[in-house]
């Protein structure tokens, strides 16, 4: 009588050869709140008023409904990355820069804005470099001056210079600016309402703006530099003015 065979295993799904793609980990609620928490500060106008920016945990928690541990990891997150500070028996303050960290900063935006500059006039296309003057259409010198409409020319100003560092299509330059925007953007808010900066704001911006539709990449590297630094000087002459 002939033995039975054993019978041979179906194949499994680790013995077959499947394409198949490891699934990504949900991102942890620590680190969804720490990017949440993290914009919302790069949008704020820290420098409006002297009086502390403060956050509350509990108010945070609520807002964007998770309990308050993840908001805790956040908070740890970004005091590590310099954005607040835990004060004892004061509670979470955004950080602010001393005058001479903010003129350091300006000075560093100068070198970096000037670098976009010059690689925009190699890479950036006409039009995306023409389209530049829509900030500022709304603007003229002879009868919608922007001293006039300060804050509207404010936020052109501030959209302009992100314009230009999103332009040269570096992200090594755009995550280093991106450190340092929101302080950057808080002294160009403050200083923008001076009517001296303000009335030669604009035709600096234009002029930027003609040495990179020349492709002057020489041209249009000093005039970004030197506009930036112009803002580093002033603050650095009426810095304690400015909360005034």
């Amino acid at each position: 009588m002939p033995q039975n065979k054993a019978t041979k295993a179906p194949p499994t799904m680790a013995d077959a050869d499947i394409a198949i793609v490891r699934i990504a980990p949900e991102t942890s609620f620590k680190n969804k709140a720490y990017e949440a928490l993290k914009e919302a500060i790069l949008k704020m106008d820290i420098y409006s008023t002297p009086e502390p920016v403060m956050l509350d945990e509990r108010a945070l928690s609520e807002r964007l409904g998770v309990s308050r541990t993840p908001i805790r990891e956040a908070i740890a997150m970004l005091e590590q990355d310099g954005f607040v500070k835990t004060v004892p028996r004061r509670g979470i303050i955004v950080v602010r820069r001393t005058k001479t960290e903010i003129v350091d900063m300006i000075r560093a935006w100068a070198a970096l804005e000037s670098m976009a500059a010059r690689l925009i006039t190699t890479t950036a296309r006409k039009r995306d470099i023409t389209a530049l003057r829509d900030f500022f259409k709304d603007f003229n010198l002879k009868d919608r001056l922007p001293q006039d409409h300060v804050e509207e020319y404010s936020r052109a100003n501030i959209a302009f210079h992100q314009a230009l560092i999103s332009l040269s299509e570096s992200p090594t330059l755009i995550d280093m600016t991106n450190d340092i925007l929101l302080h950057v953007r808080g002294y160009r808010q403050l200083t923008i309402g001076r009517r001296d900066r303000t009335a030669t704001s604009l035709p600096e911006h234009l002029a930027i703006i003609e040495a990179l539709e020349a492709r002057d990449t020489e041209l249009a590297e000093k005039r970004a530099r030197d506009h930036t630094l112009g803002l580093a000087a002033y603050v650095e002459t009426h810095g304690q003015e400015l909360f005034t």
